[in-house]
């Protein structure tokens, strides 16, 4: 399993390498920023969504924010479901239960321009 981050504050997992399958939500970090989270606006499956554009949109009683998209790829699944019946889960959950979309990834080495967990470590305590 591979774990990488944006310096947006966003994780992606690879979970399934020969598929080319991974997870991505927003890190403790992000929600420890963002407060109460209130709405969770997921990506529609199927949808193709390039590297840095916006994938998906959390709102919380402070602010609204945008989760850009780590690495290109097609939409295969999301949490829109438990995220809309609880979406608190990115408060309690956020590197769990609180995922918000899988994707397949259309250029895996994309991968390589994503921080490691050492470098976000390193990047959030320089905040």
């Amino acid at each position: 399993m591979t774990l990488k981050y944006t310096p947006e504050h966003q994780w992606l997992r690879v979970d399934d390498a020969a598929a080319g399958i991974a997870t991505v939500g927003i890190t403790i970090h992000a929600q420890d920023a963002l407060g109460d989270i209130v709405y969770v606006r997921c990506p529609d499956v199927g949808q193709v969504i390039a590297k840095d554009a916006i994938a998906a949109v959390i709102e919380s009683v402070k602010t609204a924010a945008d989760v850009f998209m780590p690495a290109s790829g097609e939409i295969v699944e999301t949490n829109a479901s438990a995220l809309a019946a609880n979406p608190a889960l990115l408060n309690t959950d956020p590197m769990g239960a609180g995922w918000i979309f899988k994707v397949r990834l259309s250029d895996p080495s994309q991968l390589e321009t994503l921080l490691d967990e050492a470098d976000y470590l390193a990047l959030t305590r320089a905040l």
